[in-house]
């Protein structure tokens, strides 16, 4: 399967597309040797990389400086130096990175931040404090979001902002897929966290 995905990412480089990866390392299905073997034929042709701490440390050895994941305490200078690594040793074009504080098994603060290589620069989306229904399918929801907010030509900032909106939402729906509209998260994201039913 690696070598299938890393075939069709050459494929998909020459014929001008662009390619995004979510590292999301799992530790039952292969060890960090076996995974960093593999996903460092694979980045290089990357241009949208989807991360967080613990997989950038995994996968690659990149850690976050000034952060504790066990108390809580997030370093976002460390976020953007983890980006700006990725870009520098793969070339991606951008790096999107999660940014996850757990207050407890069901209460999180959930925010993301965008790096730009190109101008060297990250922006940070507004921190949701969340009561988490259901977590499964929070990532590829943070993913999908931002694929469709870059394919569709938001800015960095809007970007972000409606990617981890995406996100949001995700988490309070039970099941692995997000049924929300795009208007939904658009109001998340415009800043309308009121919870009102819209009639």
């Amino acid at each position: 399967m690696a070598k299938a995905c890393l075939e069709a990412c050459k494929a998909a480089k020459k014929l001008g597309l662009t390619v995004s990866c979510d590292l999301n390392y799992r530790n039952k299905l292969w060890s960090r040797e076996e995974a960093r073997a593999c996903m460092s034929q694979i980045v290089p042709y990357v241009d949208v990389c989807i991360s967080n701490e613990e997989d950038a440390k995994d996968v690659f050895g990149i850690e976050a400086e000034n952060t504790d994941i066990s108390k809580g305490k997030l370093g976002y200078d460390g976020y953007v130096s983890v980006a700006r690594q990725i870009h520098q040793r793969f070339g991606c074009k951008k790096v999107a990175i999660t940014l996850r504080s757990s207050l407890s098994a069901d209460d999180n603060d959930w925010a993301g931040m965008l790096y730009d290589g190109a101008t060297d620069s990250a922006v940070l989306s507004p921190t949701y404090r969340i009561h988490i229904v259901d977590r499964v399918g929070g990532g590829d929801s943070f993913g999908g979001g931002l694929i469709y907010s870059l394919v569709n030509g938001y800015d960095a900032q809007s970007a972000i902002e409606f990617a981890v909106a995406a996100s949001c939402l995700k988490h309070s729906i039970e099941g692995d897929y997000n049924m929300v509209s795009v208007a939904e998260v658009q109001n998340l994201a415009g800043g309308d966290a009121s919870g009102r039913v819209q009639r």
